[in-house]
């Protein structure tokens, strides 16, 4: 014959509460990361950098998002991507080169800073919190990802003094 024991009912709340307290932190910390996706983010190309997405990026965990074609990481999230923006034309923003990509900086919005593809299709925008990291380690570090994009034929930064003006007094 077994004996049973009746469970007090305090030791059933706490259970309960100490299991919907524990499930509640669970979910706290898949929150996704809410993005709004490019323009382009169904491109077939955003899908080879997509899923080439490093898990850390300036020693910064990847979180999940809810857009396509999107990454975030850190906790808060401090370094965003997003495939398919807007391909960007001639600019008087500073471009330079990371790894064989090229970036455009915006720093209007600094402490975060906007890096964008320049000479790539689809293009990828990489927005930075200089405050928690580098741009350009993050740059680095998204490099492999990037390059699944392929560049323009005869599409690069240049400089001011890299630029040449026809003469067109003659």
């Amino acid at each position: 014959m077994t004996t049973r024991t009746a469970r007090s009912p305090r030791k059933l709340i706490a259970a309960v509460t100490l299991a919907a307290a524990a499930a509640s932190l669970l979910s706290g910390c898949a929150t996704a990361v809410s993005l709004d996706p490019g323009a382009a983010a169904n491109d077939a190309d955003c899908a080879y950098i997509t899923v080439a997405l490093p898990q850390t990026v300036a020693g910064l965990p990847k979180r999940d998002t809810d857009a396509q074609a999107t990454g975030a990481w850190g906790s808060p999230a401090s370094i965003l991507l997003r495939c398919g923006v807007e391909v960007p034309g001639p600019t008087t923003l500073e471009c330079t080169n990371v790894n064989g990509v090229d970036w455009i900086i915006d720093d209007t919005d600094a402490p975060n800073y906007t890096f964008t593809t320049y000479g790539r299709d689809p293009a990828v925008q990489v927005v930075v919190d200089s405050d928690v990291t580098l741009g350009s380690t993050a740059l680095v570090d998204l490099e492999p990802a990037i390059s699944n994009a392929p560049d323009a034929p005869f599409t690069a930064c240049v400089g001011v003094d890299e630029v040449e003006i026809p003469d067109t007094t003659e």
